[in-house]
């Protein structure tokens, strides 16, 4: 299904303008009004089998993999993630298929009294949304992507069948602090008690710390990646990612379909999740093999013709996509169409970018918001400082066309906005198939 809108669009257009006005201002944590908005709603949520992934990256990769392994048993799935690339259907997936237009308009007509009253922000709006609809479609499992943090996240109303936390970086500290450590603290606070948690953090430091804040807050078992399912013999190809894993008792050989050899990681977290949660869940190795070449998530090393798109936007993420151009090679020169928001390190970005582009190819992506716009001439600056071959464009559409012109391959990158801005230029469906 794709995602082109029908004779709605008034309305739908309408009901999201009403939506995106309430990200205004600074995001304000806490549970407090995701649950009375809940409440007045029937807490759709309390009937839901979840499964609930943070991380600062990776949770993207975890939802895909767990989505696919659970609708390959013949499952109905829900999933919820953020942000969207292309159109705000994107966040709420049920079997695949982004959520209709008239339910958005529906919901929000709806809803828009409690909302106000409530004072609910965009994301614990469309948090309350994904849990109705969810309900509503009658989902078997429903997995459920952390927005900011996860002690106070929206999302963390749930009371999940495993939570699971992926990496950790130095990422939105305005809310979550300035070291790993708090950050981990704040991404811990989905475990729940008598609920498993799962670790895929690969430091031992920050690791050890993930287990013992979910031990301290009564996780019923903690499972690692690195201890309990580690990924060997890992090998990267454009294709995919193949590498030995143990699944359950078992350990054999099997591939995912998304390539890096991070994924390697997420792939087997996801696994230890789903044994984890048991029963109809558990998955077998001759499943997995079955599974996870079908995995597929846009803007995840996403290769189409020439463009590599990758939503990399903190330099712990730039660092694991420039170390998978290395890993695939593809053709020089490599240009990248770069536009970076003004609270993420840019300068660690661009950094590690540095040793697999022939030129940085600076632009501002048009869906960014203002208040966010990146200062694209101080980067410029900072690349004629390290000495990289640099141009500054401030239009999109010519950003691409000289990276195009310029270069055998085009990586596109620095945010969600930049890659589904050039998503809708170049024309590629980010649901499509």
């Amino acid at each position: 299904m794709g995602i082109a809108l029908s004779n709605r669009n008034t309305d739908y257009r309408a009901a999201l303008d009403y939506l995106f006005a309430r990200t205004t201002g600074k995001s304000k944590l806490g549970l407090e009004r995701t649950s009375a908005l809940l409440a007045e709603m029937g807490n759709p949520h309390d009937g839901l089998r979840t499964f609930h992934v943070a991380g600062t990256n990776g949770k993207g990769s975890v939802c895909a993999t767990l989505e696919t392994t659970l609708r390959e048993k013949g499952l109905r799935v829900g999933k919820y993630t953020s942000p969207h690339l292309v159109d705000f259907r994107e966040r709420f997936l049920v079997n695949g298929r982004p959520v209709d237009e008239r339910y958005v308009v529906e919901f929000i007509e709806r809803w828009t009294p409690a909302v106000e009253r409530i004072g609910a922000t965009f994301f614990e709006a469309t948090t309350a949304m994904a849990f109705d609809l969810f309900a509503r479609e009658r989902v078997d499992a429903a997995i459920i992507e952390t927005g900011l943090g996860g002690r106070l996240d929206s999302t963390n109303v749930v009371r999940p069948l495993v939570a699971g936390v992926t990496s950790i970086g130095i990422d939105h500290v305005e809310y979550l602090g300035d070291t790993r450590e708090e950050i981990a603290a704040e991404k811990a606070g989905i475990f729940k008690p008598g609920v498993p948690a799962v670790v895929g953090e690969r430091d031992p430091a920050i690791r050890a710390l993930l287990a013992t804040l979910a031990r301290a807050r009564g996780a019923s078992r903690v499972l690692d990646v690195e201890t309990d399912a580690v990924p060997t013999e890992v090998v990267v190809r454009a294709d995919g990612t193949a590498f030995n894993v143990t699944v359950g008792d078992e350990r054999g050989s099997v591939r995912t379909g998304l390539t890096g050899a991070h994924q390697a990681s997420n792939a087997s977290l996801a696994l230890l999740m789903l044994n984890a949660a048991g029963g109809q869940f558990a998955t077998s190795l001759k499943e997995a093999r079955e599974a996870l070449p079908r995995v597929r998530l846009p803007g995840r090393f996403q290769q189409v013709g020439q463009y590599i798109f990758d939503v990399a936007h903190n330099p712990d993420g730039a660092e694991v996509f420039a170390a998978t151009v290395d890993a695939v090679g593809p053709e020089r020169p490599r240009a990248v169409v770069l536009c970076v928001l003004a609270d993420k390190d840019w300068r660690g970005v661009m950094t590690a970018l540095s040793r697999v582009v022939d030129e940085f190819v600076l632009t501002d992506a048009p869906t960014a918001p203002s208040t966010r716009a990146w200062d694209r001439q101080a980067a410029m600056d900072f690349a004629r400082t390290c000495g990289w071959q640099a141009t500054s464009e401030a239009d999109f559409d010519r950003a691409l066309a000289r990276a195009s012109d310029t270069a055998r391959t085009v990586l596109v990158t620095g945010s969600f906005h930049t890659v589904g801005d050039a998503m809708v230029r170049l024309n590629v469906d980010p649901v499509a198939g």
